[in-house]
């Protein structure tokens, strides 16, 4: 089975181990290299390569944080990680990672690397992408062939629109194919359901304000209007705003 590859890895000299490594394996090719989490995540989304020989120390978004957020890649590539520590072997498989080589990487653990690789890609129809034990510190938004991570802790409100979750945040405002039941499970510590179709950052709740309809609104440090609060939300939401 040929193979498609994205090489990421902060140091020069590591990318170009893994290029030579690489030119001796069959059927290989090399599509894109990355000197950071968010370029081999953006390589990732517009050449959608088959395997991605990731390290993990890297400036910005590491290894970590990236193999989470491609393992909710469709197709979802077979994530290698190359790096010379062994301490994050398990965090690594938590991230969904199908193999784990140390540095200097050596040709014969590369190839067989690749054919778990091969195996994973045959199979991957019918594997799930597990859930990571560990919580990202960004969403990730798709952007006509590229895509934008945005921090947690710049995200205003969450609102769902029709199969989209619009992420309101204080660069603008981002559409991302992940469900608002998910997002409240994944971050129940950051964020707080205030409507069936809203979600707001706990940072952001300044007061809960009652209008003359007898409706309740979230007032919150930076949207533009207080966003409406559902009946069913005002007693948890009333005790939350107490503890801010």
């Amino acid at each position: 089975m040929p193979l498609t590859v994205v090489v990421a890895d902060d140091e020069p000299l590591a990318r170009e181990r893994l290029r030579s490594l690489l030119a001796g394996q069959p059927d290989v090719t090399i599509v894109a290299e990355a000197g950071d989490g968010l370029a081999a995540l953006q390589a990732c989304a517009e050449h959608r390569p088959d395997v991605v020989l990731l390290d993990i120390s890297m400036p910005g978004v590491d290894g970590l944080e990236a193999a989470r957020h491609l393992a909710a890649f469709d197709p979802r590539p077979a994530v290698v990680f190359c790096t010379a520590y062994d301490a994050h072997a398990l965090s690594a498989f938590e991230a969904a990672a199908i193999d784990y080589l140390m540095k200097p990487v050596r040709a014969e653990r590369l190839a067989s690397a690749l054919e778990r690789a091969r195996t994973f890609l045959a199979g991957r129809a019918s594997t799930p992408a597990p859930t990571s034990q560990q919580a990202r510190t960004h969403l990730c938004a798709r952007l006509r062939g590229s895509l934008r991570l945005i921090p947690l802790d710049e995200i205003h409100y969450l609102q769902a629109e029709e199969k989209y979750v619009v992420v309101h945040h204080a660069r603008g405002e981002d559409l991302i194919e992940e469900s608002l039941k998910s997002l409240e499970e994944e971050f129940a510590s950051r964020f707080v359901r205030i409507h069936r179709n809203c979600l707001v950052a706990r940072h952001e709740l300044m007061e809960l304000r009652r209008v003359d309809d007898g409706k309740v609104q979230a007032v919150l440090r930076h949207a533009p209007a207080p966003l409406e609060v559902s009946r069913r939300c005002v007693p948890a939401l009333r005790e939350t705003v107490k503890t801010l």
